[in-house]
């Protein structure tokens, strides 16, 4: 497939790749100092082909959540061009469904061969990969040959200069953009010193851009620091993890800023794109270093909310301002979604406000069972139910028809079972047919299924088969479809 305007990977400065501290903030922030490209935290193929592609329009984010409603990557239209995404894998397969969910939000994909961390490598991912090259090659050639974007990875030193060379020439031949090279190994911490001779003899090696990886506690402490390491190990560009962590104005030509003023943007990015509290207050740790047992790093670590934070940091007229205007865009964005709604509403459609609860009906009996009982009594078809969700809060809506006629609550639920509940509940009600609440008194239903679980108990008495009728199973199964919910047209 042909590259569309690809990131050139000669002569960068970037970011690296950073569990916990390469989020959106830290990454826009990098980018506004200086940084050419920057690479997000590493995250894994099974738990990202779990979420689902949201565009935020309170944030202007596309966020990718997952099933318990977690933001597992944040991404904004800043950075588009500049964002290499990360993901640990081992499976070929898997990292192409990945790679096709997110390609069109982001500047390249990397997949890392180098985390030497027991949570990446136990599943035969990260530094694991190292020993296995026919799997490397698998992954990188499916990635190059089924997505658009760049494709880069990130690998440690082998216990040999020939044998780390022998590896990179392979990947080279995958068709990759560049290779990140890490200058340790995977048992070296960053205490050990980085191998340049390693990395400089990679980059003589091959022809594809190398990006010297490790350098921030031998060699980077300001920004011409960037260029002695970049020198020393040939290398095409340079990636900065720690240094930049620590302050990420690291990137700065003109030099590095205050860290009160560095941490200050930070937790504005941070209020800006609604980083949950307890990764902001991380990265600011990481920031303060030895400054931790100070009053204020105390307080800091402390702190229980982004509120609280900023706080500390003397920004508490920031945060009001910043999350007012945010409630004013989201009370604005209801009006335009409930006037969208009106507009699309069928003038057929029955309409109540009305709500499931499930504390006001029996265990297991629910106005859905009612709906579709009262159905077959009137041998009219089963009632056909459809769901929408409504992108800006998620919130479900659901029409029912029976015989022909379209029933909904006014109400949005936060699920696709409770607003099909309130749909039919809606049904009922305008029937005039008893929906099995507790208050209506004696429960048919109850006393339906009462009388065949006895006549069960008989049958095995009896030493019949236990196995129930499936003709009685269904007169208690609601239909539900397994459709995909869609979403309200924008």
């Amino acid at each position: 497939m042909t590259v569309n305007a690809p990131l050139c990977f000669t002569g960068k400065k970037i970011l690296a790749p950073m569990v916990r501290v390469g989020t959106l903030p830290m990454r826009l922030l990098a980018l506004d100092y200086g940084a050419d490209i920057v690479y997000c935290e590493e995250l894994i193929d099974i738990k990202m082909l779990q979420c689902k592609r949201v565009i935020n329009e309170v944030l202007e984010t596309v966020d990718f959540v997952a099933p318990n409603e977690r933001v597992v990557f944040r991404t904004c239209e800043r950075e588009r061009h500049h964002v290499v995404f990360q993901m640990g894998s081992a499976d070929a397969e898997r990292a192409l469904a990945v790679a096709k969910l997110v390609e069109t939000d982001v500047a390249g994909i990397d997949i890392n061969m180098g985390c030497p961390k027991e949570y990446s490598t136990k599943g035969g991912m990260g530094a694991a990969l190292l020993s296995d090259p026919d799997k490397i090659e698998s992954i990188l050639t499916t990635l190059v040959k089924g997505i658009c974007k760049p494709v880069t990875c990130k690998i440690r030193i082998l216990p040999s200069v020939e044998d780390t060379v022998n590896l990179v020439k392979r990947i080279e031949k995958t068709g990759i953009a560049a290779i990140a090279v890490h200058g340790r190994k995977k048992e070296e911490r960053p205490q050990h010193p980085v191998h340049c001779d390693v990395i400089k003899a990679i980059s003589e090696a091959v022809s594809i851009p190398v990006i010297a990886n490790g350098g921030s506690h031998d060699f980077i402490k300001e920004y011409t620091d960037i260029e002695t390491f970049q020198k020393a190990t040939a290398a095409s560009s340079v990636m900065i993890a720690r240094a930049a962590m620590w302050n990420p104005s690291i990137f700065r030509k003109e030099g590095l800023f205050p860290l009160k003023e560095v941490m200050q943007d930070y937790i504005k990015y941070a209020v800006r794109y609604d980083n949950h509290y307890t990764n902001t207050k991380y990265c600011l740790c990481q920031m303060l270093r030895e400054q931790l047992e100070t009053t204020q790093g105390k307080k800091l670590h402390a702190a229980q909310s982004t509120q609280e934070i900023c706080e500390v940091f003397e920004m508490a007229d920031f945060y009001e301002e910043t999350t007012a205007v945010f409630e004013a865009k989201k009370a604005s964005l209801e009006t335009e979604t409930q006037d969208e709604d009106d507009q699309m509403e069928d003038p057929d459609v029955i309409k109540m406000a009305v709500r499931f609860d499930k504390r006001e009906y029996p265990p297991q009996i629910t106005p859905k069972m009612y709906l579709l009982e009262w159905c077959r009594k009137e041998k009219h078809p089963q009632p056909v139910y459809e769901t929408v969700q409504r992108p800006l809060d998620k919130l479900f809506c659901s029409v029912v028809t029976v015989a022909e006629q379209k029933y909904r609550s006014t109400l949005w639920d936060k699920s696709k079972k409770l607003a099909e509940q309130a749909a039919a509940i809606v049904c009922l009600r305008t029937l005039g047919v008893p929906e099995g609440k507790l208050c209506e008194g004696e429960n048919h239903l109850i006393n339906k299924r009462k009388r065949e679980d006895q006549e069960s108990l008989n049958n095995r008495d009896h030493g019949e088969d236990l196995a129930e009728p499936s003709h009685k199973k269904a007169n208690f199964i609601e239909e539900t479809s397994d459709m995909n919910v869609p979403k309200v047209p924008r």
